[in-house]
């Protein structure tokens, strides 16, 4: 099986390329490094046998397309995405050019290329908008009030239109916030690691009440692996169904470490959701999955892979 992973330098994308290559998928990996690193992919290009291939390159490009007609893969793991969802208030039209125009531009290559399954990896803190019950289902209406949200259900809905015009397959992964083993330095897991780990004060935006579905970075890799065969044609919530406060999140690693003083608070950033649960059952019934990683033991795992960073 070959497979094509868009965003495969980024804290996800590489996560998800070492699982591939270890299951013995032959990988084409492509990103443009302005978020990602190769350092993220040591592993990946140290397999013998040619088995990972990299290519820089933009989402937005046109070659994308080229490149998968050109590879041919049996799944394309389309994970190349703008995550800020702050930057996307005022950079609306970039976040719409990688999120809705790469995607095209995968599907594309897809149609073309005939390509298996394209698995897509979607937002579920921005999709579904205010949910008006937690955890919230994939039946809740989905209507985001926010660019990014906005940009990620216009590329569902042309994978669900390639799908019925071109028979392009796909399966669509709402996912919680995904922490872990190479996770980013702007992410509120990573930024408590780091001043943590160098005795430094943390800083909560907000009041610390704001909670997120918080979801261990293999958890998330073991979901997107089985999506390749499974849950055609469906969105599906991957997360932990459980809401946890960006305070107990603090207070969890604070101990881990074994620090004892309190963060300190600053203004709310403007586009930040107030509360995130998704609720994971649909994703058991067709995926076969559900997390197998707490909290705390993620939580540790993470702090034990800071220290050497």
């Amino acid at each position: 099986m070959r497979a094509f992973v868009t965003g495969a330098a980024g804290f996800l994308g590489s996560n998800l390329v070492d699982r591939l290559l270890a299951e013995g998928w032959a990988v084409d990996g492509i990103d443009d490094l302005s978020a990602g690193s190769l350092a993220n992919l040591a592993e990946a290009r140290s397999v013998p046998g040619r088995r990972f291939s990299f290519h820089r390159l933009d989402v937005c490009s046109p070659a994308v397309s080229d490149l998968i007609v050109h590879r041919r893969p049996d799944v394309v793991f389309h994970l190349a995405a703008a995550t800020d969802r702050c930057a996307a208030l005022t950079r609306a039209i970039r976040d719409a050019e990688v999120n809705v125009l790469g995607t095209l531009h995968v599907l594309e290559g897809a149609r073309v290329a005939k390509v298996g399954k394209v698995v897509f990896t979607s937002s579920g803190a921005d999709i579904y908008g205010v949910p008006e019950e937690l955890p919230v289902r994939e039946s809740h209406l989905q209507r985001p009030d926010a660019p990014h949200g906005v940009a990620k259900l216009a590329a569902e809905a042309y994978l669900h239109a390639y799908r019925v015009t071109h028979g392009v397959e796909y399966t669509a992964l709402a996912l919680g916030h995904v922490y872990g083993v190479r996770c980013r330095g702007d992410d509120v897991v990573g930024t408590f690691a780091s001043r943590l780990l160098h005795r430094q004060r943390c800083v909560i935006l907000g009041d610390g009440r704001q909670t997120r579905d918080f979801l261990f970075v293999a958890d998330a890799v073991d979901a997107i692996a089985r999506a390749a065969e499974k849950g055609t044609g469906l969105l599906l919530n991957v997360g932990s169904g459980v809401e946890t406060s960006i305070q107990d999140l603090y207070d969890v690693m604070a101990r881990l470490v074994g620090v004892s003083d309190p963060p300190r608070y600053e203004a709310a950033r403007p586009a930040d959701v107030r509360r995130v649960a998704l609720d994971p059952a649909r994703a058991e019934i067709h995926l076969g999955w559900r997390p197998f990683t707490s909290l705390e033991e993620g939580l540790a795992r993470t702090l034990e892979w800071a220290k050497s960073a």
